[in-house]
């Protein structure tokens, strides 16, 4: 008797497990609207995949990631990419990274990844790094790193890192999506296409529309 209620027990226990974990998958992009007809189905949740007997060594390669990036905004960083759409092989793996190269005194500015948790790595120089929790507390935790320290910004929240230093300094980060998407925060507010209302914004950030207006005005670039 005790050994069958054990095994139904079990058995219970497992079916609930498996009701558990029972989940949609992942968004691998900003969304994925359903195609009612079937000819304009054209998108999957991330990529197509290869055949497996079609795989080749580049296909999980990427050259010269040790390469400074060229810094062009002004406000002195750049970040190159090794997601999904360099390294074809990270396509369904959940994990890219990214270097980030900053110019004496340069910013990689408030932003955040929709779809992933970073942690991050210094190789050289000094970074003031922070992330600001979500409403209604919005804590800002921040660090100054150094080389060879290592920080972590949870998914989705709002974090930056700034160089202190009057030398360049260099990142890496790792990421726990293959695309972990990223919005910079006064590129998608102030430089969004087409414009918000300078009704909106003026009333949100408790401005004059003119200040609104000359945010608006600026060329915001993509870092």
């Amino acid at each position: 008797m005790k050994s069958s209620m054990c095994y139904g027990v079990v058995v219970v226990l497992a079916l609930f497990s498996l009701c558990v974990s029972a989940t949609d998958p992942g968004s691998l992009q900003d969304f994925c609207v359903a195609a009612k007809n079937p000819n304009d189905a054209v998108f999957v949740n991330g990529l197509f995949c290869k055949d497996p007997a079609l795989a080749v060594a580049e296909d999980f390669f990427l050259p010269r990631f040790n390469k400074p990036g060229v810094i062009k905004s002004p406000i002195g960083s750049v970040v190159t990419q090794a997601n999904v759409a360099q390294i074809a092989g990270l396509n369904t793996l959940g994990i890219s990274m990214a270097r980030i190269d900053y110019a004496p005194k340069g910013l990689n500015p408030p932003h955040t990844h929709p779809r992933a948790t970073e942690i991050l790595v210094v190789l050289e120089g000094t970074l003031h790094v922070g992330f600001v929790t979500s409403n209604p507390d919005n804590k800002l935790f921040t660090k100054v790193l150094y080389k060879g320290d290592v920080f972590v910004f949870p998914e989705g929240l709002i974090h930056f890192q700034m160089n202190l230093e009057k030398t360049p300094a260099v990142a890496i980060a790792a990421l726990s999506s293959q695309n972990p998407g990223v919005i910079t925060i006064a590129n998608a507010v102030f430089g969004s296409k087409a414009p918000i209302s300078d009704d909106v914004l003026a009333k949100a950030f408790q401005v004059d529309k003119k200040v609104v207006d000359f945010l608006q005005s600026q060329f915001w670039m993509d870092n």
